[in-house]
């Protein structure tokens, strides 16, 4: 065949694209993809639907209740992502610097956001980065740029204890010059919230992202299709929020508040999805949600007015794109999936791959 290179690693895989019902032929040399034919490349698949390995927009391998994650232990839960099918992650803070994770065969690829930048007692302890004066947030979002590969996150809203309730973190004037300050890197900017009180200012501001969202309002959320602002939802960790107001005895208003969110949570993301708000799925995982979990996020933005086939689009080629990353295109990685039925009827096949490639191995 003119052209063809010989090579005897070389692994031809031909199944269909659910997204365009288009045939997939790929051949997969030295960990990337080639759509060039290759001699002698011997045929792993032959039927099936293939699709590019699932995306965690929002994850935290080095992250784990009680703190103190080594890197092995950031490796098994890296692992147990890729079992379920998620082959790139988006690491929206960690206290763990990961990076000595790339490269590593078995993980996913990441794109992370260094640590969270939050004020004292006014987020999780240890998780990141705590600034006693709010005015240098816009030096801390340029030095967590630097340490991240092209995200920074920081932390919109928090349980205030003198309020009793979730307010925000930070000033316009604060976020406003965080914004530029993480721009001026060429990086993306992401924002922790709960509730409604920061996500003006937020959006306003013209952060890239915001994480979670269970505060938005119609308002808002043209605000942000207008300015182009993604949302990472994560529906199987607002499942949580009423735990964490059972145990906020202390602060009856928050307790109220979080418990409103949870009930709204689903009529607000559908209509979030109606205004044509970019979403994409993220589960949230360490802490209070566990690793290997991307099938439920999927199925729950589903059940939200995705439906099948645009829930696990935006857990695959969505996400990839608005990353930067690779959909099966000539010099990928090999990071995808094939499956035995065709995912827009059942998603429950996601559950069990035929294959899962990852960095052009099988895993």
């Amino acid at each position: 065949m003119t052209g063809a290179v010989p090579t005897q690693d070389a692994r031809h895989y031909r199944g269909i694209d659910p997204f365009t019902d288009d045939q997939i032929d790929l051949w997969v040399v030295d960990g990337f993809i080639t759509r060039e034919p290759v001699h002698g490349a011997e045929t792993a698949v032959d039927g099936g639907w293939i699709i590019p390995g699932l995306v965690d927009a929002h994850n935290h391998v080095g992250i784990a209740p009680g703190l103190g994650v080594t890197i092995e232990q950031a490796r098994e839960y890296a692992r147990a992502d890729v079992r379920a099918g998620t082959l790139l992650i988006r690491e929206v803070g960690s206290p763990l610097d990961t990076h000595p994770l790339d490269g590593d065969p078995g993980s996913p690829r990441f794109i992370r956001s260094g640590k969270h930048i939050a004020r004292p007692k006014r987020y999780l302890r240890d998780y990141g980065v705590d600034l006693e004066n709010p005015d240098e947030l816009a030096a801390e979002v340029t030095r967590q740029a630097r340490d991240g590969d092209g995200w920074v996150k920081i932390v919109g809203d928090w349980i205030d204890r003198e309020v009793g309730d979730l307010a925000p973190l930070w000033t316009r004037g604060q976020l406003d010059a965080a914004v530029a300050a993480a721009h001026a890197e060429d990086a993306r900017i992401t924002a922790h919230v709960f509730g409604a009180d920061a996500l003006p200012d937020l959006i306003a501001a013209g952060v890239d992202c915001i994480e979670h969202g269970t505060g938005l309002t119609t308002d808002l959320m043209d605000a942000m299709v207008d300015r182009s602002i993604a949302l990472v939802p994560t529906l199987i960790q607002v499942e949580n929020f009423p735990g964490i107001a059972d145990g906020a005895d202390r602060f009856p208003t928050y307790q109220a508040n979080m418990r409103k969110l949870y009930e709204n949570a689903g009529a607000v993301f559908a209509a979030a999805r109606e205004a044509g708000v970019p979403m994409f799925a993220g589960t949230d995982a360490g802490g209070f949600v566990e690793h290997g979990r991307i099938v439920d996020e999927i199925d729950a933005m589903a059940a939200v007015g995705f439906g099948a086939r645009d829930a696990l689009y935006a857990a695959s080629v969505a996400p990839r794109e608005w990353l930067g990353a690779g959909v099966l295109d000539d010099g990928d990685p090999a990071d995808f999936l094939v499956l035995d039925d065709d995912p827009r009827v059942d998603l429950t096949t996601l559950r069990r791959p035929r294959e899962i490639v990852c960095s052009g191995l099988t895993v």
